[in-house]
């Protein structure tokens, strides 16, 4: 394809369109990374981040390059009664489930430290494993690439065009990594909120690989209500300090 072809009115808006949906696809994968990060030493947080966002458009790419097996995976594989109801999964299907299920006890098992934990212990919280995190963001970035590329493999018809708003995409979210991870570790609270959103992340890939599908604008709206308490929140403990100090 020549680059007049490439740069088609027709591939421009489709370019413009799909690395905005990327872009708002990718924000789970942003809260995911930012959550495990935070648990690194702080002289780490950034590097792990930035490679976690590399591995997801790494990830994006390879699943693109393999558009004939990413399409595949939504061929039946696996078929069954369960009391008077026929269930049948799909690869994708599978990998959905598991992952959410694998988001859910993660985000389960951060609320459960986050909560127990003294402010003494909190500060002095054993840091985790570079690797271990890396390995981590790794493995959820496939789970989270695979609607990504699914919606690309729809949108647009050119793997240059799929490829170019994967990397603009992730070129933003890179940009957006920073201030969100400062946001989320400010305040406990806002950990707490960031995890709640994984386990409502979870249960919605979960409920997906079951075929029950549920609107990503929900899920979104969801999380924006919460965030929009917490705002409010940080708000009035600001008015009161100022108050107090006066």
């Amino acid at each position: 394809m020549d680059i007049a072809t490439l740069f088609s009115t027709e591939n421009i808006l489709a370019l413009a369109t799909l690395t905005m949906l990327e872009i708002v696809l990718g924000v789970d994968n942003v809260v995911f990374i930012a959550v495990l990060s935070g648990r690194l030493p702080e002289s780490k947080q950034k590097s792990a981040r930035r490679l976690g966002l590399i591995a997801a458009m790494g990830m994006r790419i390879l699943l693109l390059l393999s558009i004939t097996w990413v399409m595949s995976l939504k061929e039946e594989l696996l078929a069954f009664n369960a009391y008077g109801h026929d269930l049948s999964f799909s690869a994708k299907d599978l990998i959905l489930i598991g992952g959410g299920a694998l988001l859910i006890v993660k985000a389960v098992r951060e609320i459960h430290h986050l909560v127990a934990a003294t402010d003494e212990q909190h500060a002095g919280a054993k840091h985790a494993s570079f690797t271990a995190v890396i390995i981590q963001i790794t493995i959820m970035d496939i789970i989270f690439s695979l609607d990504s590329v699914i919606t690309a493999v729809g949108m647009a018809e050119s793997v240059s065009i799929m490829v170019i708003a994967v990397v603009l995409s992730v070129a933003v979210m890179m940009v957006a990594a920073e201030p969100i991870s400062a946001f989320v570790q400010r305040r406990r609270s806002l950990k707490m909120l960031a995890l709640t959103f994984l386990v409502l992340i979870g249960t919605m890939l979960v409920a997906d690989g079951f075929g029950q599908h549920v609107s990503k604008g929900y899920i979104y709206f969801a999380m924006a209500f919460g965030l929009g308490v917490e705002c409010l929140n940080i708000a009035g403990d600001k008015i009161r300090a100022r108050v107090s100090r006066s």
